[in-house]
This record gives C-alpha cells, sequence and structure tokens, in this order.
C-alpha cells in the first residue's frame, strides 16, 4: 500500500491507524484494504477491526500479543502490534485486489408522512421537492462506515446541490428505517432513535435484521448504494399496514 499513514495509541489495548484527515474515496480504500488484510491474516490476540472515514481501529489483547512469541516478550503490546502492521500487514493491503463492491438499491418512499422535513430541504436549497428527490436519488453511493448505531450507514457521494444542515432542535424519536440528510452526508435510521438529520424519506427494508445473527446488517463498508424512489402503495405493499 502506497500511502501515508500514522499510526496512534487507543487506549492499553488498542490503536489506530490514521490515512489522512480528508473523507476521500481513496482513503476509504486503504482502510478497508487493511481492515480486509487482517481479516484474512490475523495476527495473535486481534480482537475486532472498526472501520471509520479516515482510520482503523485496532483492538486487541495485550496478554495474547505478548505471549506470541518473537519481539512481543521484549516489546509492548502497542509496540509489537504496531511492528507488524509496518512490516507485515499494511505492505500486503492491496487496494486494488479487493473484491468487487457490492451494490444494494434501497427502495424510499419521499416525502409526506414517510418525510416530513423534504419540503424544509427543498426550500433551503431552492429547489422543488421532485428535484430533491431526482437529484437524491441520482449517485452511486460509498458506505463509509457503519456507525450511531447498529446497521447506520454513513454514505458518501451525495450531490453538493441538496446538502442541508441538521435540525436545529433533535427530535425524541425518528422511526425506524427513516433516511436523512446532514450537511453533506446521507443515511439511514435502522431503529426508533433520536435524532437531528432532516428526514426525507423512509425505506420498507430493514436496515438492521437482529434474527440474521451470521450478518444483521444489511450494508456493509464498501458497499454501493442506490436509492429508488417508490410510491405509498409501493411501500405499504412491503410492509403491510405499517406507515
Amino acid at each position: 500500500m502506497d500511502h501515508a499513514y500514522t499510526i496512534l495509541p487507543l487506549g492499553e489495548a488498542g490503536l489506530l491507524v490514521r490515512f489522512g484527515s480528508a473523507i476521500r474515496p481513496d482513503i476509504h480504500r486503504c482502510v478497508k484494504a487493511l481492515a480486509d488484510q487482517l481479516d484474512r491474516h490475523p495476527f495473535p490476540g486481534l480482537i475486532e477491526t472498526v472501520i471509520s472515514y479516515t482510520s482503523l481501529a485496532v483492538y486487541y489483547d495485550p496478554f495474547r500479543v505478548r505471549q506470541s512469541g518473537g519481539p512481543a516478550k521484549t516489546a509492548s503490546a502497542f509496540q509489537s502490534v504496531s511492528r507488524f502492521l509496518k512490516e507485515e500487514a499494511i505492505p500486503l493491503a492491496d487496494t486494488g485486489t479487493g473484491a468487487a463492491a457490492r451494490t444494494v438499491e434501497i427502495p424510499v418512499c419521499y416525502g409526506g408522512e414517510c418525510g416530513p422535513d423534504l419540503p424544509f430541504v427543498a426550500e433551503h436549497c431552492g429547489l422543488s421537492e421532485e428535484e430533491v428527490i431526482r437529484i437524491h436519488t441520482g449517485p452511486e453511493y460509498l458506505v463509509y462506515m457503519i456507525g450511531f448505531c447498529p446497521g447506520f450507514p454513513y454514505l458518501g457521494g451525495m450531490d453538493k446541490r441538496i446538502a442541508t444542515p441538521r435540525r436545529q432542535t433533535p427530535r425524541l424519536a425518528i422511526p425506524a428505517r427513516s433516511i436523512g440528510i446532514a450537511g453533506e452526508q446521507t443515511g439511514g435510521y435502522p431503529f426508533s432513535t433520536p435524532g437531528g438529520w432532516q428526514i426525507i424519506g423512509r425505506t420498507p427494508e430493514d436496515l438492521f435484521r437482529p434474527d440474521r445473527e451470521d450478518d444483521p446488517s444489511l450494508l456493509h463498508a464498501g458497499d454501493i448504494v442506490r436509492f429508488r424512489a417508490i410510491t405509498m402503495e409501493e411501500y405499504l405493499a412491503q410492509r403491510g399496514d405499517e406507515a
């Protein structure tokens, strides 16, 4: 991997590999490539990795790292894991040979009860509601990370023409599966939670499926998302009487 990075301690049982400070697809590819490399070839003591916009958090068991032999016995766990990343994992993390990105189409019922903030977004951006919908359904979005709550996707690639600031007063409860805008980002709420994003629609698709223990999140970092506008009738046909 030919990209500058820094390694920082993250408490007593973790570290952070930071590839930059800008939210860009090329930086995300580095983060994802390193996560994939560690998934394929973990070091002794690795617990998990967590992908964010520009960095990868690596959590490990310090005891297991130090008991794994080699230089780990004379170095701290942080030093040993840092050395492994620098000498083995990062050089072998190839940003160009990963599996093809998975594309997921998500139907969305825009406006009305499903998207109460669509009129505000349209007014703020000087557009009609139909234009906001057309622009929002136009791009392919990159899933940079899953966060905030299980299954919540942070998507990049939204057209700046519909960028809208968060609500000044967050709602106490946003309905599950709501699709919203916050600044230049768009994403979706898997559960009913408090939140301040501008809600422009709702999908009938479950973004988090707790009954699927092997893979409960509909989306994962690195996926590509396309939104497709549907009618309320289509929405109800999938969700039954649930609005």
